[in-house]
C-alpha cells in the first residue's frame, strides 16, 4: 500500500468550492421545490412556484436576487471540509485495494464511494446547518456510492474504447452521466431528508408529521404518489449535472498540475 496523497484532498475541496459557487442558486430552487405540496404541513401545503424557471423568478421578483445566494458563506464552509475529506478518502481507499487505477473493478469503487461519503458527511455534519448525522450520511453514501464509481466507470471505458483520450471531452461527457445517475438514485432520499430536516426545523414541541425516514417515505409516496418521491427532480439533475461537471473538470485540471 502506497503512503497516503494529500493532493486529491486539496483538490477536492478546491473544486468542491468553485462547483457550489457556480450551482448554488438551482440547489436552493431544488429545497423550495420540494418542500411545498405537503398535505400534512399547512405551511407547506400551497404550491408557489411551478418549477425551477418560475421559482427562480418570483424569488428574484420578490426576495430579491441576492437571496439566490442566502446561505452560500455555510454551504462553501461545508464543501471545504466535505468536499476535501469526500474526495481524499476516495481516492485512498481505493489505493488501499488496487494499486493501479486500470485495475479497479466497479464494485470495489462502489464500496469506497459508500464509505468516503459516509465518513465525510459524519465528519463534516457540524458544518451542515441542517443537521442529522444518519440522514445527512445515507444521503451521501447512495450519492457517492454512485456519482464517483459512474464517473470512473464512464471515464474508463470512454478511453480504453479509443474514442477519445484523457481530455476535457472525455472529463466533460463522464461528469454528466455521473450527475444524471446520482440524481436518479438520490431524489427520492434527498425528498425525504429535505422534508425530515424542514419538519425539525420547525418543530416546537408539537406533532409531528413524520415518525421516521421510513414513515415520511411512505407517507409522501401514499399522500402524493409514487413521483412525489421525484419532485425537483429536473433541478435537482441541473444542479448535480453542472456540479459535477465543475467539479471534475476542475479537479483534472488542478491533478494536470503535477504533469
Amino acid at each position: 500500500m502506497s503512503a497516503l496523497n494529500w493532493k486529491p484532498f486539496i483538490y477536492g475541496g478546491l473544486a468542491s468550492i468553485t462547483a457550489e459557487c457556480g450551482t448554488f442558486p438551482i440547489d436552493l430552487t431544488k429545497t423550495r421545490l420540494q418542500v411545498q405540496g405537503q398535505v400534512n404541513d399547512a405551511k407547506y401545503k400551497e404550491i408557489r412556484y411551478r418549477g425551477m424557471v418560475h421559482a427562480l423568478v418570483r424569488i428574484c421578483r420578490e426576495e430579491g436576487l441576492k437571496a439566490l445566494y442566502s446561505g452560500i458563506a455555510p454551504a462553501m464552509l461545508r464543501q471545504a471540509s466535505y468536499g476535501t475529506i469526500k474526495i481524499g478518502t476516495y481516492q485512498s481507499l481505493k489505493r488501499m485495494f488496487v494499486e493501479r487505477p486500470e485495475d479497479e473493478t466497479l464494485m470495489i469503487n462502489v464500496l469506497c464511494g459508500i464509505l468516503s461519503g459516509v465518513i465525510s458527511s459524519s465528519i463534516a455534519n457540524p458544518t451542515d446547518v441542517l443537521k442529522g448525522v444518519s440522514l445527512t450520511a445515507q444521503r451521501a453514501a447512495v450519492v457517492v456510492g454512485v456519482e464517483l464509481p459512474v464517473y470512473d466507470l464512464a471515464k474508463k471505458h470512454i478511453i480504453m474504447s479509443g474514442f477519445m483520450g484523457d481530455t476535457v471531452y472525455t472529463h466533460f461527457l463522464s461528469s454528466f452521466t455521473c450527475g444524471l445517475a446520482g440524481a436518479l438514485a438520490s431524489n427520492p432520499i434527498d425528498v425525504v431528508r429535505t422534508r425530515m430536516m424542514n419538519q425539525r426545523s420547525q418543530q416546537h414541541g408539537g406533532h409531528s408529521n413524520y415518525k421516521g425516514t421510513l414513515d415520511c417515505l411512505l407517507q409522501t409516496w401514499k399522500n402524493e404518489g409514487f413521483f412525489a418521491l421525484y419532485k425537483g427532480f429536473w433541478p435537482n439533475w441541473l444542479r448535480l449535472g453542472p456540479w459535477n461537471i465543475i467539479f471534475f473538470l476542475t479537479y483534472e485540471q488542478l491533478k494536470k498540475l503535477d504533469s
